[in-house]
């Protein structure tokens, strides 16, 4: 299989685990020894702002990015942070993920999120999605998932509560038209 970095999964309409069910990930890395993606459509209560304070980062408070919402980006090290952004060099851990979306884990990205300085268009997420090797294969083939490349428009300029059905249109997919059921052709 060819690797889905910089695609969407887009969770079918049977999915009935709660942390996936309507989500959209983000595939940052898929390779023979598994993937790891962001789930991009799961809002938690904390905001950039909040987040800041709570590790004793300066913010702006009046910033219209310190009220933007951090994501639940998934089950796996849920104390951890990744920031999706726009293409801004200079973090000390920065890394390209398409011509248009950076990631970037280290503390350097969070301290200019309500700056000037900070990257044009942006998404906090607190943990990410993990599969091992072969298993989202293995779900890809149990019909868990539809997959699109990935638009930064999706992730940045469409509203949370929108991006599931916004991706899902991407594929030409009209939502009434998902089938609960899973089924194979």
């Amino acid at each position: 299989m060819k690797s889905l970095e910089n695609h969407f999964l887009i969770a079918m309409p049977s999915m009935d685990d709660p942390f996936f069910k309507r989500s959209v990930t983000y595939i940052c890395e898929h390779n023979d020894d598994g993937a790891m993606g962001l789930v991009i459509t799961h809002p938690i209560n904390v905001t950039v702002g909040e987040l800041l304070d709570q590790i004793d980062i300066e913010n702006d408070k009046m910033a219209k990015s310190a009220n933007q919402q951090v994501l639940a980006g998934g089950p796996v090290k849920v104390d951890r942070g990744f920031v999706l952004h726009s293409p801004r060099t200079g973090f000390s851990s920065s890394q390209s993920l398409s011509s248009d979306i950076m990631i970037t884990t280290s503390k350097d990205v969070l301290e200019t999120l309500t700056r000037h300085d900070a990257p044009d268009s942006f998404i906090i997420t607190l943990g990410y999605a993990g599969w091992t090797k072969g298993q989202l294969e293995q779900e890809l083939l149990d019909n868990a998932w539809l997959v699109v490349e990935a638009d930064s428009n999706v992730i940045f300029n469409t509203p949370i509560e929108k991006r599931w059905e916004t991706a899902v249109k991407m594929l030409g997919i009209d939502v009434a038209q998902l089938s609960l059921q899973a089924g194979h052709a």
